[in-house]
């Protein structure tokens, strides 16, 4: 029976005139250059069995944004699982940044497959705030439950 893989993240939210805005990361890499529609991701990252879901959650938020994560009560918004079968837990935590203070985490990857070639690419090439509504339309499939459940609680 293969290891199941399971990534940790926080939802930054935050309340503004309009609404509820979220803060989502558009997925790096020349996979998702050119997509926008399922390319939008809460910030997370994989953590191995002997480390805690929240302090991976938490790790993550800073390998990713290059911030520290926001201090706060984190309101725990479940487990999802991914199409590609990754469980995903997230913890939605009240703040405020600025994206143009983001320095994106990297990882390297054969590019062009199958080429022999590697190159190094950002994990998020961007973040931005969206309102709900907008989130769920850019948002990786499954993380859309993470938007309505904090739509639930807030």
């Amino acid at each position: 029976m293969a290891d199941i893989r399971r990534s940790a993240g926080l939802l930054l939210f935050r309340r503004a005139p309009g609404g509820v805005e979220v803060l989502l990361g558009h997925m790096g890499g020349p996979f998702w250059a050119r997509k926008d529609a399922g390319a939008w991701t809460v910030p997370k990252g994989e953590y191995a069995g002997d480390e805690q879901p929240w302090d991976a959650a938490r790790r993550e938020f800073r390998e990713e944004l290059g911030l520290p994560a926001p201090d706060g009560e984190p309101l725990p918004l479940g487990e999802v699982v991914q199409s590609g079968g990754k469980h995903v837990t997230v913890w939605a935590v009240e703040g405020d940044l600025d994206p143009a203070d983001a320095v994106f985490g990297t990882f390297t990857t054969e590019w062009p497959r199958g080429s022999g070639r590697t190159a190094e690419f950002p994990e998020l090439d961007r973040v931005a705030w969206f309102p709900l509504d907008a989130a769920r339309d850019l948002v990786v499939t499954a993380q859309a439950a993470f938007l309505d459940r904090l739509a639930e609680r807030v």
